[in-house]
């Protein structure tokens, strides 16, 4: 009997994926589980990096593009990526240039950690994406709140007017969240009512974190 070798494999990275319709408060659970956590413990990824450059396109013809659809983002580049962290690669991470609809000629490193955390409106619907995951936390806000949220984002951030919002919303953003983001609620294994403001679920979830990574509050 030839022996067995027990020198231990090292463990495969916890992998958390985070969805919601946009402004849900995707970003704010995000940010409290990498606060409460640990930013040194967990590796963080935006499927919105992952939009496809639009460069080739004329200024008019890329504030056309359905941004909210799952074809306008590269899953298979980010599905590859989340791989390589899990098998302790670092990987540069795409850059998103909102106002252009184009990718920054520069990257970002994203080294491996114990923790992956992604973060996306589509990653559930995408099961390329979804089977990598550990972890499905599906952020449920009331749509009222949801597009407040969006448009005052939009405004503040990305340049955009009350009008072309509005007008975005109700062509694209609202017929592909009753597409494809409702729909992927059902593969979530949490549902937090309230986002960011569920204190009880986001308690539950980093213990949960924390059971699975072996520690306390205390080591954190």
């Amino acid at each position: 009997m030839s022996e067995v070798n027990e020198t231990p494999s090292l463990q495969r990275p916890v992998t958390i994926g985070v969805a919601g319709g946009s402004g849900s408060g995707k970003t704010t659970i995000a940010h409290a589980i990498l606060e409460r956590v640990g930013w040194h413990r967990i590796a963080y990824l935006q499927h919105d990096a992952y939009y496809h450059d639009a460069s080739n396109l004329p200024p008019e013809e890329r504030a056309k593009l359905n941004f909210d659809h799952p074809d306008a983002l590269d899953s298979e580049l980010l599905a590859q990526h989340i791989r390589e962290l899990q098998a302790g690669r670092p990987v540069d991470v795409p850059i998103y240039d909102f106002t252009t609809h184009t990718r920054r000629p520069e990257t970002r490193r994203v080294n491996p950690e114990p923790v992956i955390l992604v973060e996306g409106i589509l990653i559930f619907a995408e099961p390329i994406l979804r089977d990598l995951m550990d972890i499905k936390i599906f952020v449920d806000t009331d749509p009222d709140l949801r597009f407040i949220r969006r448009l005052q984002r939009d405004i503040r951030e990305r340049g955009r007017t009350v009008e072309s919002v509005i007008e975005q919303y109700l062509s694209t953003v609202r017929p592909m969240h009753l597409e494809f983001v409702e729909p992927s609620k059902r593969y979530a294994d949490i549902i937090i009512p309230e986002g960011g403001f569920n204190e009880v679920a986001l308690d539950m979830v980093v213990a949960r974190i924390r059971a699975l990574l072996g520690t306390t509050a205390e080591d954190m």
